[in-house]
């Protein structure tokens, strides 16, 4: 009777069991495949360009504008005599802090850490003020900021011609 069995070849329940085995070794194989080329496309994020116009200098007010916050993360700043670019990432953790135009001030939502209109750190972990951009008048008359180009209070660089613009009225 065995051999009987034997000579039958693969009963039903076997066929079934190999073909479910192949079927999840293939799904296996092709899922590996799968990720071995989504590997070769890797995510690609976007990182907006390090040097953009702003526009006129005279089409800034005495303020702070937020326009290009969230373009290009910096803030334009005039006051009477200059107009410079603050980069928007505090210097304690990297937040982005908000323009309290009420107080007067930039406030960081993370810690805490306030800085004046010039940038300059009051309150809060921040340990120095907000970093400055590079700013010129392009060839067309606009403002161009250079974000390559940082200039730190600490380093006595927000004297450098090139992290404003003197402002002419």
């Amino acid at each position: 009777m065995a051999d009987a069995k034997a000579s039958e070849g693969v009963d039903r329940r076997e066929a079934i069991s190999l073909a479910l085995g192949w079927t999840g070794f293939v799904g296996a194989c092709a899922a590996m495949g799968a990720g071995t080329v989504r590997f070769m496309f890797p995510n690609v994020t976007f990182e907006p360009p390090q040097q953009f116009k702003v526009g006129f200098p005279s089409a800034f007010s005495v303020g702070v504008s937020e326009k290009y916050k969230s373009e290009f993360g910096v803030w334009i700043c005039r006051n009477d005599e200059q107009i410079y670019a603050l980069i928007s990432v505090c210097t304690h953790l990297g937040c982005t802090p908000n323009w309290l135009e009420g107080e007067n001030k930039f406030k960081c939502p993370c810690h805490g850490s306030g800085f004046d209109r010039t940038g300059l750190n009051f309150e809060g972990p921040a340990p120095r003020p907000l970093e400055r951009a590079a700013v010129k008048i392009d060839d067309d008359g606009q403002l161009l900021v250079d974000k390559n180009r940082k200039f730190l209070y600490e380093m006595g660089q927000w004297d450098d011609p090139a992290s404003f613009v003197a402002f002419k009225a």
